[in-house]
């Protein structure tokens, strides 16, 4: 035998599904971007950085910071330089080496975890034990 439901009692039900289910997409977020900051503010957050120039020589970086993004650390070690843009930092050197597209036809890529990255350097916030990439591409 089926129950019959007043309309507002349905309305009432639905209203609750509908505060129910935004509450959890707010409280677990919508599985984007987990590359956010893990450590409390003034705490060093430790990841490494891989540079592969133009020749394919790998070079290692183990970075620790309490900078946020991943573009601030970097530019505090040293490690890059590069020009503001209206996309943020276009980074044109890495490690000592200078690309211009102009020139040789080749850029520095950015990479996390080996996945080309979707944000730029200076966007990227910094998570532990990440491995963020500069590979010179053409």
């Amino acid at each position: 035998m089926m129950k019959k439901y007043s309309v507002k009692k349905m309305l009432c039900l639905i209203g609750c599904v509908v505060l129910i289910a935004a509450m959890a997409l707010t409280f677990t977020g919508c599985g984007g971007n987990s590359n956010t900051t893990t450590t409390e503010a003034g705490s060093k957050v430790s990841f490494t950085v891989v540079v592969t120039d133009p020749e394919g020589t790998e070079t290692t970086f183990d970075v620790s910071t309490d900078k946020e993004t991943v573009g601030e650390a970097l530019l505090e070690e040293g490690l890059i330089a590069g020009e503001d843009s209206d996309y943020g930092l276009y980074v044109t050197t890495v490690n000592g080496i200078t690309l211009d597209w102009e020139k040789d036809q080749m850029y520095w890529a950015f990479y996390i975890d080996g996945e080309y990255a979707q944000t730029g350097v200076d966007s990227t916030n910094v998570a532990e034990g990440t491995v963020y990439s500069f590979k010179a591409e053409g």
